[in-house]
């Protein structure tokens, strides 16, 4: 016997929401294999796979998939001098398998062993717009390489000795040291959001075969960043503030975007009136954040403002609702026609303001909610908020809203839309750069794509500030019968009393397999 959609009823030992009586798209597909899980079938009780090993199954899946993906990036070619990285013809952008993390070992000198931050390099010698740089990312990020790059030239001295061993030209090798940490952080963050949600495990499964996942996890180095921040959600919300504060310092030294989710864990304790974790999570956040940059700061500071110097004099890149404007108008944007290494000063100082007026917005939503917004979706909102009105949205910051989205608004259908839409913008982006000249799309469709893309995450925003007004709308706060009553799974839920767990106990066998 099968049971209609509806999440108030769960057969699980441990309250779960059953997707295939719950999620729309999950009894859709459940058709295929005999329909919706049955009234009196038996759930919970397998050994082995549980939803989690299942739902990190297919994160593995999709990483390899991911790999396969960039794998024409990584193909050789004889040289009368050896071999030779095939990007002939413009093969990144044609067969869409380009990574930042290629050009950037001959860009950042990895390859010749260039200490980031401490050496430097001459850009466009000779010519008008010469400059010294230096290592472009934050620190961690940027020792990251440097560790890979490491571990690559390690390996090739050990091929030279034990020749049976697979080699590759450095490169190649480097890029593969670097994927198998970021396929590791991914599998963080598939963790991390199923233990966030004891009740809806399975949400999980969207992080783990999201199509930006496949695409973009080792388009660049923000899968790191990625698990450090979903992992401080998790720690915070089982009573470790000091943890969260390590785990989002350190994310913070990996990419920014970390450090932005203290603004709505900030207000979130603000109207709990529950201080002190959030206190302790800020403190030792920055305090961790420091602690990493402060040595690099002092001892190689111009290396250290690198970073801060390139974000500052870039102008809005072709992702940014900025340039999607200034295309389709013809305007000159707001600080006008800017000569080579001109900083937009305006552009910048607008920005500035702009994320002052959302962090005002959500100041307001949080008191004109009937009870206090869950984390995650306040944190969806700051995290979209930032990457909307900013100058730069590039392919794999799209992977920062992954698992906050899941984990503020789980519709399936509605979630799968947007990544398969946002993943899609891959497609004329890398076109774009083919150029028509090259057989490529025209500008137009690549931007009409960012223009879809960003209606789509404005849509997202709107069905979450309307779960946060009305809570029963919140695909979470609404189901009932689930293993816990607190409201907020991001939220560390207060220490039961003795009476309290006693009132609590299951009626199941507490040796029963979870």
């Amino acid at each position: 016997m099968s049971r209609p959609p509806g999440p108030d009823v769960s057969p699980d030992p441990v309250g779960r929401v059953i997707p295939s009586w719950a999620e729309p798209l999950a009894v859709a597909a459940s058709r295929v294999v005999g329909g919706p899980l049955g009234m009196h079938a038996v759930v919970g009780r397998s050994r082995f796979w549980t939803p989690l090993r299942v739902v990190l199954l297919v994160a593995v899946a999709v990483v390899a998939l991911g790999w396969l993906g960039k794998a024409p990036c990584l193909q050789q070619y004889k040289t009368d001098d050896g071999l030779a990285l095939d990007w002939r013809n413009n093969r990144q952008y044609v067969a869409m398998c380009y990574s930042d993390t290629v050009p950037l070992f001959g860009i950042e000198r990895l390859d010749s062993g260039a200490v980031p931050y401490r050496d430097s390099w001459v850009q466009d010698p000779g010519t008008p717009t010469e400059q010294i740089r230096y290592m472009e990312y934050p620190v961690l990020t940027g020792f990251f390489q440097y560790a890979n790059a490491r571990l690559a030239a390690a390996w090739l001295v050990l091929v030279g000795q034990q020749s049976w061993l697979p080699t590759a030209l450095p490169v190649v090798v480097y890029f593969t040291f670097s994927a198998f940490w970021l396929a590791l952080a991914w599998l963080v963050t598939v963790w991390a959001v199923a233990r966030l949600r004891p009740a809806r495990p399975w949400d999980a499964v969207l992080v783990a075969c999201s199509p930006l996942a496949a695409l973009h996890v080792f388009t660049n180095f923000d899968a790191l960043a990625v698990a450090f921040a979903t992992a401080a959600l998790l720690a915070f919300a089982r009573r470790r503030p000091v943890l969260a504060g390590l785990l989002l310092g350190v994310g913070g030294a990996a990419k920014v975007y970390p450090l932005i989710l203290l603004l709505p864990l900030i207000l979130v304790g603000i109207r709990r009136r529950e201080p002190r974790p959030v206190v302790v999570t800020t403190v030792v956040a920055l305090g961790t954040w420091a602690a990493i940059n402060g040595p690099v700061a002092l001892v190689w500071t111009p290396g250290w403002w690198e970073f801060f110097w390139l974000n500052a004099s870039r102008s809005a890149d072709p992702d940014s609702l900025w340039y999607v404007v200034s295309y389709f108008t013809g305007w000159p944007g707001l600080d006008g026609e800017l000569v080579a290494g001109e900083s937009p000063t305006v552009l910048n100082a607008v920005i500035a303001a702009l994320f002052v007026v959302v962090g005002i917005g959500l100041v307001m939503l949080v008191r004109r909610a009937p009870q206090p917004p869950r984390l995650a979706s306040l944190a969806f909102l700051a995290i979209a908020a930032f990457l909307l009105v900013n100058k730069v949205w590039s392919p794999q910051y799209s992977l920062w809203l992954v698992p906050l989205a899941v984990l503020a608004l789980p519709r399936w259908r509605l979630l799968l839309a947007w990544m398969t839409l946002d993943a899609l913008v891959w497609v004329p982006r890398m076109s774009y750069y083919v150029g028509p000249g090259g057989r490529g799309l025209q500008p137009d469709w690549f931007l009409g794509a960012v223009v879809a893309r960003d209606v789509l995450v404005v849509v997202l925003m709107v069905l979450v500030v309307r779960s946060v007004l009305k809570p029963a709308t919140d695909p979470v706060r609404a189901v009932t019968g689930s293993a816990s009553d607190v409201d907020d799974p991001e939220w560390p839920a207060a220490v039961p009393t003795s009476a309290d767990a006693a009132d609590r106990l299951p009626a199941f066998s507490s040796s029963a397999p979870r």
